[in-house]
C-alpha cells in the first residue's frame, strides 16, 4: 500500500492543520416518542484538513501525481497524523478533484481533506 508523500522538510503538512473526529450513530424513533441510539462505528474516525501553501514545483508535482495515482476518493493509502505521528493504514481523499494554486515562480499551494476509512 502506498503512503501519503512527505514534504522535503520531512513533515506531512504545514500549519495550520485541522483535525476532526466523526461519530456515526443510528437513531430509532418509536411511536411513543422514545428513542434508541446505536453506534455504527466502534470508535470515532479521524479526518485531516491539509492546507499546503508553500510548495515548490517538485512537491506540488509529487502530491499531484500521488492524488492521480489514487484516483481521488477511490484509492486507499497510509497517512501519518501530524500531531501524534501515528500512521493510519487505511485512509483516502474526500474529493475527486485537486485544486492547485500557482502563487508565483516555484510557489504553489493546495488544500486536501484526508479521511480515515472504516476497516
Amino acid at each position: 500500500m502506498s503512503a501519503f508523500p512527505l514534504l522535503k522538510t520531512g513533515a506531512v503538512a504545514q500549519y495550520p492543520v485541522g483535525r476532526n473526529l466523526t461519530y456515526a450513530t443510528d437513531v430509532f424513533n418509536f411511536l411513543d416518542g422514545s428513542q434508541q441510539k446505536c453506534p455504527q462505528l466502534g470508535a470515532a474516525l479521524k479526518s485531516w484538513v491539509i492546507q499546503l501553501d508553500l510548495l515548490d514545483d517538485t512537491e506540488l508535482t509529487e502530491i499531484s501525481e500521488f492524488f492521480q495515482s489514487q484516483q481521488g476518493r477511490f484509492g486507499s493509502f497510509s497517512f501519518q497524523d501530524p500531531w501524534e505521528g501515528t500512521i493510519y493504514p487505511n485512509c483516502s481523499f474526500t474529493a475527486d478533484e485537486l485544486q492547485l494554486q500557482l502563487k508565483g515562480e516555484s510557489q504553489g499551494g493546495l488544500k486536501l481533506v484526508i479521511q480515515e476509512n472504516k476497516d
